[in-house]
């Protein structure tokens, strides 16, 4: 047989499986989907049924990457997304030719000054500096980008001394003294994996004049990886606090208050996505995050919804002065506001007991979480920029408000949204989500899973390993810093020296009409009688 008689054998036998094969697949799927009960379209429609489902899975990717304009995505937007990691990588925030928010939507606007103050015009704490590492792109095509880090020293942009922030100065022994006005919101170790908290502490630390918040999740090593400023948050399961029968254990909590790198206290009363206690599914629970909570490995973690050792607003400010008492740290409250008659109720009881925590945290019912209900996520909890300033005024009308810090925390990723909320009455600000991004976070939403593609929500040592913490912690770094830079920057173009000066003169809001109202007006309308 010559080698052509047998090159059309070949041939004929190839196209033969090429149609044999689909046909014995289609063929196969067929038989088997007609005989399911399970699925209905399958029954009826084995081939596009699972074309179907197969479309339907990988549709959020569709979306966000091919889909949805730069500012439709959820809970952000490419923009927002792409600006964190810019951030963190090659830390710069330049964008180009214009702007794409919708400037006809309602929303807030920073008042400029005709003379706004220069660089040099700033009070900025520039004495120090920090090694970091930089990206540089040297060659980016279509199909591949040819980038490379190299180190850099950078400016902090810490706050002056004058301006800086002292939390307790008046109420402890250890006051918390803050260069800056952004830290790390609540994430606690089982949420995230080690390497992520690690990459977090070093980065934080790196950066300086910031915090990390442990989350109800108790305090781990990976925490204390970075020379870091540590808020212990406290939740309803006192993980890491508690006895072996879930009691409240003062002895863990004076161990804890004797560390150097703590400087706070946080009692967790409530968070933004979930208005209830916390959730780690059994996958996550490791026997190391086990003996942390002091619970048994490999069980799904349910705390209570709220604390067993009070039951009012009473109970609650005599446990935060017992705290502080035996600590000799701050100690706040964590809240999420859903009416401002129960507010009113509580800071009036703060105000007559004389019994105040050095901060609140304020969280918007848009804030994230590792694991929730849809009805929770959704349903309760007001939005940030209506919390917050009825939190504040409050605070303003029983003449408590210099007693007492207010840190904002609810989808404050960029320096402009964390403006608007200074100006709206926060002191500080938290952000969760914005640090899960700039380690790597795609915004996958598999944080409840144990899947994270990315490795940063998982305790699962084979997805943990794609986080790197000696690349990634200097993302975090670059991420505080550029952030602080600009809000120096809108502090300047509002004709201020310093981000601490901005409050509800320096905004503008803009209704869905065009009417304009001044922050003053708009913060006013928040507390006016439901009945006018």
């Amino acid at each position: 047989m010559s080698w052509m008689q047998m090159l059309i054998i070949a041939i004929f036998f190839l196209m033969l499986a090429l149609f044999l094969v689909p046909l014995g697949f289609y063929m196969w799927i067929s038989f088997h989907d007609a005989r399911q009960k399970e699925h209905a379209v399958l029954r009826n429609y084995p081939v596009l049924g699972r074309i179907r489902y197969i479309v339907e899975k990988i549709g959020p990717e569709l979306r966000q990457y091919l889909f949805l304009n730069n500012e439709e995505g959820k809970p952000f937007s490419r923009n927002q997304y792409e600006g964190v990691v810019k951030s963190g990588k090659y830390k710069q925030r330049i964008t180009a030719f214009g702007s794409e928010r919708n400037f006809e939507d309602t929303g807030f606007y920073i008042k400029n000054a005709m003379f706004p103050k220069q660089r040099e015009e700033l009070r900025i704490d520039q004495s120090s500096k920090i090694e970091t590492q930089l990206y540089k792109i040297d060659n980016e095509k279509l199909l591949s980008r040819k980038e490379h880090s190299e180190q850099a020293v950078v400016d902090p942009f810490y706050l002056s001394d004058q301006d800086q922030i002292v939390i307790g100065k008046e109420t402890c022994r250890s006051p918390f003294y803050v260069k800056g006005l952004v830290g790390q919101s609540a994430m606690s170790y089982g949420a995230l994996g080690k390497n992520a908290i690690t990459a977090l502490s070093k980065g934080l630390g790196l950066a300086g004049g910031t915090w990390m918040n442990t989350g109800e999740g108790g305090l781990s090593k990976h925490h204390q990886a970075g020379n870091v400023d540590i808020i212990a948050q406290i939740g309803p399961g006192l993980f890491g606090y508690r006895t072996a029968e879930g009691d409240f254990s003062w002895e863990q909590f004076k161990q804890k208050s004797e560390m150097k790198q703590i400087k706070a206290f946080e009692l967790k009363l409530a968070q933004g996505a979930k208005i209830r206690g916390g959730h780690v599914e059994a996958e996550k629970v490791t026997p190391e995050i086990a003996e942390i909570r002091n619970v048994k490995p490999w069980t799904t973690i349910d705390s209570p919804n709220r604390f067993r050792q009070f039951h009012d607003a009473k109970g609650l400010f005599d446990f935060v002065e017992q705290m502080r008492e035996v600590g000799g740290k701050p100690v706040g409250i964590k809240m999420v506001v859903g009416n401002r008659e129960e507010v009113e109720a509580m800071v009036k009881v703060m105000a007559e007991a004389g019994k105040i925590p050095d901060f609140i945290t304020v969280d918007g019912g848009e804030g994230g979480t590792g694991a929730t209900y849809q009805e929770l996520a959704d349903g309760p909890g007001l939005p940030l920029y209506t919390a917050l300033p009825i939190v504040h005024e409050l605070l303003k009308k029983y003449q408590i408000r210099d007693r007492v810090k207010l840190i904002a925390s609810g989808k404050l990723i960029t320096p402009d949204k964390m403006v608007y909320a200074l100006c709206l009455g926060a002191d500080l600000i938290n952000t969760a989500r914005a640090f899960m991004i700039s380690v790597g976070c795609i915004m996958a939403q598999t944080c409840h899973s144990n899947t994270c593609p990315v490795g940063v929500a998982t305790t699962d040592p084979n997805r943990e390993k794609a986080l790197v913490v000696e690349e990634k912690m200097y993302r975090v770094c670059n991420y505080v810093i550029s952030t602080r830079e600009g809000l120096f920057n809108l502090a300047g173009a509002a004709g201020l020296s310093s981000p601490t000066e901005l409050n509800e003169s320096h905004l503008m809001f803009r209704a869905i009409n065009g009417q304009l109202y001044s922050g003053k007006e708009y913060m006013e309308g928040l507390l006016r009688p439901l009945n006018t």
